[in-house]
């Protein structure tokens, strides 16, 4: 049986600590891997293949010679093992193919796959040798509904030690039985599917924040006794002050003496009081330490887009669109009007991306004006835009940084980081469009590697977008909430329809 053990593991980036005090012990079966973006989910997936030396701590993997395998987030190559995985005639290969609806023929047009069909090709591959330790990193990203319960089924079949990085609820709760949560540098672990442990630390960060509350109260309570006893005794050494001095040539040395006893005694009776306050506010200040408030990064998203001069910003009238010398599509004869808000809606390999760049290649406006988002872009291409965004006028750059706060990054972790998340890296880029004066988004998946508070702000800024927007997205929910029009392109022709 391959197991995978975690002693105090820690990984920082130059002097920027990420996880700490991890200690795992992971057995067969699937477990769940969450957290927001940048939390570490990644790092630490690469951590338990290999890939990274920790900075601290240790991963024993049992038995030595375990066989692991990974898949990560994209898949821009046709490798080895998917070619040899097509080639493959045998019974758990055909198996596979039968699953994931696979034909090995489509292999000769690799370039011309989609994300999703290509995710599919990967995940086969990686299960037809049956690994002993199987590591995914945002699996379903790619895939339409289809798809997704095609993956969903196949995984189910795997008997080996499986961890999947996700922010899909569906597959979260149709595969995994335990989560691991990264916050905070920290890793949760609960023996529950994702959606019952999310239910669980959502209990008890309401529990945790009741009892700051309570807390704080008591906090301020002892604040305003202590401030009423402090001017208790400065008044009371005032009026003692005041009978010195106000001592007359008729008043007895003995009631003069009596009355001094009597303040005094009331003075240092207020001042034992205000130490005993002082003390009891000190702890207090450290319980409150101990219960600091638990919230989330992130708020409703000010939106900077405007509305182009010219009626549209993109059209297209060809009769067929080819990718090599295979017809997609045709006839197609669309505009994007510059307050369109449209829904690109078809099945994987339907042709979406391939009419997004055909209308980005027409456009009636200066390209700097439309915001492109792609369905993935490359390490390169993130830190690039990390660099883009350094490199911004102050005011402009705040304008981005505030949208990626309120998408829930921390921007000043994010401009003091080397390399960004690819959650961090589209949320950059969502940022650019939101938070600067374009005319229109195009948008490829934009919910993929978004955590789900993420998702939600997006959905209500991109309603409020004043431009154009053309938005690719399997999930219904988060289309139906920023659209009101569908382009659905189905078995070579497009169609329009009108949301209801």
């Amino acid at each position: 049986m391959a197991t995978l053990l975690c002693r105090d593991l820690a990984f920082s980036f130059g002097d920027l600590p990420l996880l700490s005090g991890v200690d795992l012990h992971l057995v067969p079966g699937w477990t769940g891997l969450v957290g927001a973006n940048g939390a570490g989910k990644t790092t630490l997936l690469r951590l338990l293949a290999g890939e990274l030396e920790p900075t601290g701590g240790s991963i024993q993997r049992e038995p030595l010679d375990l066989s692991l395998t990974t898949c990560p987030q994209s898949v821009e190559a046709c490798t080895p093992e998917i070619a040899r995985f097509a080639a493959r005639d045998d019974g758990p290969a055909r198996r596979l193919h039968g699953e994931l609806a696979l034909t090995p023929a489509e292999l000769a047009r690799w370039a011309s796959l989609s994300p999703g069909e290509r995710k599919r090709w990967q995940i086969g591959a990686a299960l037809v040798d049956e690994p002993d330790v199987l590591l995914l990193d945002e699996p379903t990203n790619h895939l339409d509904h289809a798809g997704r319960k095609l993956l969903i089924g196949a995984l189910r079949g795997y008997r080996g030690l499986g961890v999947v990085v996700s922010h899909d609820r569906a597959l979260l709760d149709g595969l995994t039985d335990r989560t691991l949560r990264v916050t905070g540098g920290e890793v949760q672990d609960w023996w529950l599917p994702y959606s019952r442990a999310r239910r669980s630390w959502e209990a008890e960060r309401a529990e945790h924040n009741a009892t700051h509350a309570a807390l704080q109260s008591q906090h301020r309570r002892l604040e305003g006794r202590l401030d009423d006893q402090r001017r208790a005794l400065a008044g009371a050494t005032a009026h003692r002050s005041r009978r010195v001095r106000g001592k007359g040539k008729h008043d007895s040395d003995a009631r003069t003496l009596g009355a001094a006893t009597l303040a005094e005694w009331s003075e240092k009776s207020l001042g034992r009081g205000a130490s005993v306050l002082r003390r009891a506010l000190d702890r207090s200040a450290a319980a409150l330490a101990d219960h600091a408030y638990e919230g989330e990064l992130g708020g409703p998203i000010a939106v900077a887009g405007e509305r182009a001069p010219s009626a549209y910003l993109a059209a297209l009238d060809v009769p067929e669109l080819r990718v090599g010398d295979r017809r997609v599509l045709g006839p197609v004869q669309v505009a994007l009007a510059r307050d369109a808000h449209v829904r690109l809606a078809g099945p994987n390999g339907a042709g979406k991306t391939t009419l997004i760049r055909a209308l980005l290649a027409r456009l009636r406006c200066p390209p700097a004006r439309v915001l492109y988002v792609p369905q993935d872009m490359s390490e390169q291409e993130a830190v690039a835009h990390l660099d883009a965004v350094r490199s911004l006028p102050p005011d402009e750059r705040g304008k981005v940084l505030a949208v990626v706060a309120a998408l829930g990054v921390d921007p000043g972790a994010l401009l003091r980081s080397r390399r960004p998340s690819p959650g961090e890296a589209r949320k950059l880029l969502l940022a650019f469009g939101l938070g600067r004066p374009v005319w229109g988004l195009v948008l490829d998946e934009p919910t993929n590697h978004l955590d789900l508070p993420a998702v939600e702000r997006l959905e209500t800024a991109l309603a409020e977008f004043p431009g154009a927007l053309l938005v690719v997205s399997h999930d219904d929910a988060f289309a139906r909430a920023c659209t009101r029009v569908t382009w659905r392109i189905d078995q070579g022709e497009l169609r329009e329809e009108t949301a209801e």
